[in-house]
């Protein structure tokens, strides 16, 4: 580990450069890596954005907890940057609902600002995120 050479005054360091740690450390599972796989060919087969999606950091958590919380107990997923939150365990859960909100991260991938605002501007029903993400599981179920 080396330290940061930024200092202040009496050359007194103000921060340490700590290496980073992931934040989920370990391999995805079998069966997130299948789940994340299929539903990463479904949105390229239908190429909504120029850059492919990015799938290095991307995880799918199950996370009973969130969805006990006000806001998010109408969701059965929901997209965080790379994180998909889901509210049933990996073996419960359906594709449909990995291809829907892994087109949110694609979205957020591609226009971050915009996507978030968006649901401030649009709100939730109609959002033309929305839209495209229930269009892109419901257009795709037939691929492989």
């Amino acid at each position: 580990m080396r330290l940061a050479a930024a200092t202040r005054g009496k050359d007194r360091p103000i921060a340490a450069r700590v290496p980073a740690v992931p934040l989920l450390a370990g391999p995805r599972s079998e069966l997130e890596r299948a789940h994340l796989e299929r539903a990463r060919r479904r949105l390229h087969s239908l190429a909504l954005y120029p850059r492919p999606l990015r799938m290095r950091h991307v995880r799918i958590l199950h996370t009973p907890w969130l969805f006990r919380l006000p806001w998010f107990r109408r969701f059965d997923g929901y997209e965080c940057g790379p994180l998909i939150f889901v509210r049933r365990p990996l073996e419960e859960i359906s594709n449909d609902l990995v291809t829907h909100e892994l087109c949110h991260v694609w979205q957020d991938q591609h226009r971050r600002l915009r996507f978030w605002l968006s649901y401030l501007w649009q709100g939730y029903a109609n959002n033309p995120h929305e839209v495209q993400a229930r269009h892109a599981a419901a257009a795709t179920q037939d691929v492989a």
